[in-house]
């Protein structure tokens, strides 16, 4: 690649990764008319990957030092866009939240105190099973909230877009 390449390099990959690509090439080879699913295919690789010796994974882990240096040394030379990610302005207003999300942050504390040990996640699959058995008359004063903190939103991001724009 030359210093002005505009094909994002390949990233690296892992020596199970390399183990993998070398074990589909030795079935292929072995078993040429044997079709293996993606998850039977995992599964045996896996467990051929578990039982093989700690020198043959050296090889794996070789290859893939050896690609990690390759993708960064290619990265150096690559002149293309960079995946950056976009900063937030904080000075632009935040998206309100949704209904659903109003109802869960009313009924945290609630779920938490029942049940101390969950953690935030189980917290919120719990919220979400209420959310749904709730019927629509219980559903509606969240639906308001949500749709006039939604207007506020929207009047805050048209002025804050035309405050950019005057800025500019």
């Amino acid at each position: 690649m030359g210093k002005d390449s505009k094909v994002r390099p390949k990233v690296n990959v892992s020596p199970y990764v390399h183990f993998m690509m070398d074990f589909r090439n030795q079935t292929r080879e072995q078993q040429p008319n044997t079709y293996y699913d993606f998850t039977e295919f995992s599964r045996k690789c896996s467990e051929k990957w578990r039982t093989i010796s700690k020198k043959e994974k050296k090889k794996y882990e070789a290859l893939a030092k050896r690609d990690k240096d390759r993708y960064q040394r290619e990265m150096r030379n690559y002149s293309g866009p960079r995946r950056e990610r976009r900063r937030r302005d904080p000075d632009a207003p935040r998206k309100p939240p949704s209904s659903f999300l109003l109802f869960s942050q009313d009924h945290f504390e609630e779920i938490k105190e029942q049940h101390p040990n969950w953690t935030v996640a189980q917290v919120a699959k719990a919220a979400g099973r209420m959310w749904a058995r709730c019927s629509e008359a219980d559903k509606i004063p969240y639906e308001e909230r949500a749709a006039v903190l939604r207007a506020k939103y929207l009047e805050e991001r048209e002025a804050y877009y035309h405050q950019c724009q005057r800025g500019e």
